[in-house]
């Protein structure tokens, strides 16, 4: 009996996600929130069947009450979040909210099944984080003077990477992060965050040799510092965003041109200089001629997603375990092998939905800085998932880093609810500029659809 229900739900779960991800796209048809009110709701009842049908799932191979449990605790939780923002900040834009709640969703489930524990520790921390950053869209929305402290931006971002180089201790050959009462903190997160601010209040209003040349030597000392603690990935990262903001400040193709030879430098001098560098590269190389070494990891990694093929194998019928770091860098793989490559499709399709979202309120502003901060952060988390899935599906070679709001990990998620909080404040910020600018006509008033913040 337990079997069937497994089967029935693997097909529901693939449908309602595929359903969900169509409504992610369908939102942009329209150009204000009072006509996307249908497909939000839609995604909303999409979102709680995915999450029920999963814990059926596992409570029916299981026979155990705590997966009962923790369905009610983690629904509960989501649904606080969902309705507090919706509360709070009316003129949000719901779309954000819903693929965030979706993406913890997601990740608290493949995160149960493949330890109890870890699911809920990374529910609290989730819970934790969310109520603290549930104030930053008030604040970013309504206080205008954060292009004034770039100074500050710097002294802080680089005083944390400094802090990490010289202080926290060596794990797997990097030095990433301090531990605090048995919680891994991870400084070079939330510094992408103050790293953005820092280059939009400096390139804002300034496009002259001498800011650029400043702001790249500002973005030169984050990379150089993150090199030395061997924390290639966010290195990248960083990188990027800042060339991404240059070019978009400046409107120069040179100094793009100049970024891509700039990251072929690098890439091939952290070849040269790091020994995991030419491991990693040799394992994306021939993960099958050194299954038993350096290539074990993505061997297995391939294996489950082939394992799992098009349509999964169904919540709790794989093997995911078998992969290494499976929670945190390698858990799309695990995603793959039980919910199926079509589930694992459009979780890519619902990241870039955020991506696209991001991107368009960024456009919608005048003011450049407000502009440039929505861009750098749009940039930072889809170059983040692009080298998290790229590297678990062999596209290019691993860089350590982890799936945002999916995979296993405190700082990981904390900054990434803190991005999509920042966004959100942007969001309602652009609306109140809106606001102020509009003055409603008699026949706004006659269609009931006035709605003054859409972008």
């Amino acid at each position: 009996m337990e079997l069937i229900v497994v089967e029935i739900c693997r097909y529901l779960i693939i449908i309602c996600m595929g359903i969900y991800t169509i409504q992610c796209f369908a939102v942009f048809r329209y150009s204000n929130e009072y006509d996307r009110k249908g497909i939000y709701l839609r995604q909303n009842f999409f979102m709680v069947m995915i999450h029920f049908m999963s814990f059926l799932s596992l409570y029916a191979q299981y026979d155990d009450l705590m997966y009962f449990r923790a369905y009610l605790i983690q629904q509960i939780g989501i649904m606080i979040i969902l309705v507090a923002y919706r509360f709070v900040y009316p003129k949000a834009n719901i779309l954000i909210i819903n693929n965030m709640c979706m993406l913890i969703t997601i990740g608290l489930i493949i995160l149960t099944r493949l330890s109890y524990d870890r699911a809920m520790r990374q529910f609290y921390i989730v819970m934790a984080s969310a109520l603290i950053t549930f104030a930053v869209p008030f604040i970013i929305s309504r206080i205008r003077l954060f292009e004034k402290f770039k100074w500050i931006y710097v002294g802080i971002g680089l005083a944390s990477l400094a802090a990490v180089l010289m202080f926290s201790s060596v794990i797997n050959g990097s030095k990433i992060s301090f531990s605090i009462s048995g919680f891994n903190f991870q400084p070079s997160e939330y510094v992408k965050i103050i790293f953005v601010f820092a280059i939009a209040s400096i390139l804002a209003h300034d496009h002259s040799l001498k800011a650029v040349l400043i702001s790249a030597l500002i973005a030169m000392i984050h990379v150089l510092l993150l090199v030395a603690s061997k924390d290639l990935g966010s290195a990248i990262i960083y990188f990027i965003v800042y060339f991404c903001m240059l070019y978009c400040a400046t409107r120069n193709v040179f100094y793009f041109l100049i970024g891509l030879i700039g990251l072929a430098i690098g890439s091939f001098g952290g070849y040269k200089l790091f020994r995991h560098v030419r491991v990693r590269v040799t394992a994306f190389l021939d993960p099958m001629g050194n299954i038993t070494d350096a290539g074990y990891q993505i061997a297995q990694s391939l294996f489950a997603i082939g394992t799992g093929g098009w349509l999964g194998m169904g919540i709790g019928q794989g093997a995911p375990k078998t992969i290494p770091v499976v929670a945190a860098d390698f858990i799309f793989a695990a995603i793959c092998e039980e919910l199926g490559v079509v589930f694992g499709m459009c979780l890519v399709l619902l990241c870039l939905s955020c991506f696209i979202m991001f991107m368009n309120i960024s456009m919608k502003f005048e003011d450049p800085f407000f502009k440039l901060v929505a861009l750098g952060l749009a940039v930072a988390y889809i170059f983040q998932i692009f080298l998290t899935i790229g590297g678990v599906i062999k596209f290019i070679p691993l860089t350590g880093v982890t799936l945002p709001l999916v995979s296993y990990g405190g700082t990981s998620v904390a900054v990434t609810l803190c991005v999509f909080a920042v966004i959100q404040g942007l969001y309602i910020s652009k609306g109140r500029d809106h606001k102020r600018e509009h003055i409603p006509s008699p026949e706004d008033f006659k269609t009931e659809k006035l709605d003054i913040v859409e972008l």
